[in-house]
């Protein structure tokens, strides 16, 4: 078993308070993160962001996973997670997230591929604990 951390703290209201945000690793450490970065355009990060890193990166290397055990391997494999955040009746929900991943993948056809991706949007280890609706688009580069 693997056990991974980060912490969060929170100083104040939800609109003039601020928070950092921090990961075992330190490769965040107390990065800065409020009202403003997450509902507006302002400094710093949000949870939502932080969320679309972690489901890209995971999908990512689950894709290279998915390929390998089929014989192939990407030369390059690039996701993007657009993480949507609604207001409704009780508050905040995040409601889908949207992968879009490009990939540069010798020797294999469309059909292959888009079955592998598409199997690994349902088992990519971060896709199963979101409840939210997530879509893929997923295409081959050159």
């Amino acid at each position: 078993m693997t056990i991974r951390s980060a912490s969060a703290v929170w100083q104040g209201g939800l609109k003039e308070g601020k928070g950092s945000i921090s990961t075992q690793t330190g490769v965040l450490r107390d990065a800065p993160y409020g009202f403003r970065s997450r509902f507006e355009s302002g400094p710093g990060t949000n949870p939502e962001e932080l969320l679309g890193a972690a489901h890209a990166g995971c999908y990512s290397m689950a894709l290279a996973l998915g390929l390998e055990s089929a014989g192939v391997t990407a030369e390059r494999i690039e996701t993007r997670a657009d993480v949507t955040l609604e207001k409704d009746d009780a508050g905040f929900t995040i409601t889908a997230v949207h992968l879009t991943c490009r990939a540069r993948v010798p020797r294999i056809d469309m059909a292959m591929f888009e079955q592998i991706a598409q199997a690994t949007k349902q088992h990519c280890p971060v896709s199963k604990v979101l409840r939210a609706h997530i879509t893929l688009d997923a295409s081959l580069d050159g």
